[in-house]
């Protein structure tokens, strides 16, 4: 039985109500969830599982999510956590700030993926402190270049948006897919795309299946630390939420 994804109906969800299905050294399996599961170069998110205990409340402090068989999420329980029973109905809670930390900077990475046009992705990382870019790339455009144009993306205040396809329209529009590392999953039959901008002339367009902020402008100011070489054809670029990006 596959869990419920919640995020993917609304990725500010902050909290739901879930079943617990299974709840082991592997993980709390719930019926339906509003934890992301780690994939993609995106953290899984960590938060709290809350449940009824005679006359208080039990808690379960989850550590991360991550992706468990046949399309199931797994709640990882923090060290010394008590586990829920199995059958109780429990309040499944994200660590608010973490995630939307997360989704702030990996709607940034799709900006700074549209300033590279043309160069495939070779690895990313995204993290609440530090995120990272590897790309295909002889010589990236300057550092302080890379900054303004970042910033004048959030600015723009753009809305960022999503729709599904069929398999077989990815298929016909192979550049849609910018990462050479990680492909879009496949077998469900469609694949999702995350836009930037308008559906007319989009700032960027490709599969994602993480989590993002409605518009550009919440984001906040972003800056290009670091950029390194790592291969002959391989360019790394750091970004940062800046200083006062709350």
């Amino acid at each position: 039985m596959a869990t419920e994804l919640l995020y993917r109906e609304d990725a500010y969800a902050r909290e739901a109500a879930a079943r617990v299905l299974a709840a082991g050294p592997e993980g709390v399996l719930l019926d339906r969830t509003p934890f992301y599961a780690q994939a993609g170069g995106q953290p899984g998110d960590a938060g709290w599982l809350r449940w009824p205990k005679g006359d208080g409340v039990g808690e379960m402090a989850v550590a991360r999510a991550v992706k468990g068989p046949d399309d199931t999420v797994l709640h990882l329980a923090a060290e010394g956590a008590a586990l829920p029973p199995v059958g109780a109905e429990v309040t499944a809670a994200l660590d608010w700030g973490l995630r939307h930390r997360h989704m702030r900077m990996h709607t940034a990475l799709h900006l700074l993926c549209s300033l590279i046009p043309g160069a495939g992705v070779t690895g990313g990382q995204i993290g609440a402190d530090r995120s990272r870019l590897d790309f295909d790339l002889a010589a990236p455009p300057a550092r302080d270049w890379l900054t303004g144009q970042l910033n004048a993306l959030v600015a723009a205040d753009h809305a960022v948006g999503e729709r599904w396809i069929a398999e077989e329209e990815l298929d016909a529009n192979p550049g849609l897919v910018r990462t050479l590392s990680v492909q879009p999953p496949r077998g469900a039959g469609r694949v999702r795309l995350v836009r930037i901008g308008p559906e007319e002339a989009p700032v960027d367009l490709q599969p994602c299946g993480g989590t993002h902020v409605r518009r550009t402008a919440e984001i906040g100011r972003l800056e290009v630390t670091k950029l390194e070489n790592k291969g002959k054809q391989n360019r790394r670029v750091y970004l940062v939420l800046a200083e006062g990006a709350a």
